[in-house]
């Protein structure tokens, strides 16, 4: 354990400099702070005809009219690390020039939350969007 020194909230400068800096901590302290994922507002479903809907919570910040709900394609696909990755493809405009792929990494989604993993996550709705 790092000396005694000046303290700051109750740590002395080594102390937060043992817990900030030194490996593995770095990683587990960035992988805490930047992945807090809320609670899931959606889920997905499957019905006897292999069709996949989504189904948002009453906590869901927006709540879909059915037609918007209509306009949107749920499935999964699997990253090269092996995680479930959801995805939700919305069609906003027939005839679309241009999509938009936007990830936040969390909901039905599987595996640990890490850079990698979100990495491969990316990658594996990239893949989707491009072959699908």
């Amino acid at each position: 354990m790092p000396e005694q020194g000046p303290r700051m909230n109750g740590f002395s400068i080594g102390e937060l400099c043992w817990l900030f800096c030194c490996p593995p901590c770095p990683s587990r302290i960035a992988a805490k702070l930047a992945f807090l994922p809320p609670e899931p507002t959606y889920s997905m479903h499957t019905d006897a005809n292999g069709v996949t809907s989504l189904h948002l919570t009453e906590r869901a910040d927006w709540q879909y009219s059915q037609r918007e709900l209509d306009a949107v394609e749920v499935f999964t696909t699997r990253s090269s690390r092996g995680n479930r990755v959801a995805c939700m493809f919305v069609r906003c405009a027939p005839n679309s020039r241009y999509t938009l792929l936007f990830s936040h990494g969390y909901g039905v989604s599987t595996g640990k939350p890490s850079e990698k993993n979100l990495y491969a996550d990316i990658e594996a709705a990239w893949q989707m969007l491009r072959n699908k």
